[in-house]
């Protein structure tokens, strides 16, 4: 999963990028208003932290900008200002979710998860698929109760299909969602991780859809003929 991450504030971003990174994100940075909205308008994100009080362009601008052109990803609100009609500003701007500074970064993650999940349209923290297990608060997976272990790119590639269960999800959006803006991306790779996910989950729970792309679903569900 791809986060964008908006904060002026040098150290605050440094410190919620690795701890974004840390579990288990891809994180592209700004620093301003206006490479903040540049970055959010051209490159596919499934959520954004953006903090209100930025340089060049204000957050509350940014958002609006973005929800004008249809761009709907979710967004979490950072703010240092303490009234309340600057977090309704925001919600009204077209925020999902608000934090006010100081704030702890376990909440922040727990938001993150919880508006990415909402997105997906999952109600539970942990996602399951038959005999599949994705806790997206520990990112640790099972299937049928015995823990699998994976890389950090092979679990952002599963979380990844199993947000979007039952689609067909092409292995370009793979490669937007799994790389940060400045890896040489490849999506040549992205057939050598889903023979390494689909030896170690050994369940057929991933279909490749020839031409399309993958398809994370429940083996009695991939099964069914197709009308």
């Amino acid at each position: 999963m791809r986060i964008l991450l908006i904060e002026d504030d040098k150290e605050l971003q440094r410190l919620l990028k690795k701890a974004l990174s840390e579990a288990d994100y891809v994180v592209d940075t700004a620093a301003d208003g206006e490479e903040g909205h540049f970055l959010g308008d051209t490159e596919p994100y499934d959520a954004v932290v953006l903090d209100l009080g930025l340089p060049k362009m204000d957050g509350i601008q940014v958002l609006q900008k973005w929800r004008k052109a249809g761009r709907n990803m979710p967004v979490l609100i950072l703010t240092a200002r303490d009234s309340w009609s600057d977090k309704v500003a925001g919600i009204d701007a077209g925020a999902d979710d608000y934090l006010a500074k100081p704030f702890y970064t376990e909440e922040l993650l727990a938001r993150l998860r919880a508006l990415m999940r909402r997105a997906a349209g999952f109600a539970s923290a942990e996602i399951e698929i038959g005999p599949l297990r994705i806790d997206t608060r520990t990112s640790r997976v099972s299937v049928n109760g015995n823990p699998v272990k994976l890389t950090s790119l092979e679990y952002r590639l599963l979380a990844y299909l199993g947000h979007h269960k039952g689609k067909v999800v092409s292995r370009t959006e793979l490669v937007e969602h799994l790389y940060d803006q400045d890896f040489d991306r490849d999506s040549n790779t992205i057939e050598v991780f889903v023979g390494r996910l689909r030896k170690k989950l050994d369940v057929d729970l991933i279909q490749t859809v020839r031409g399309l792309g993958y398809c994370l679903d429940d083996p009695a569900v991939l099964s069914k003929p197709q009308p």
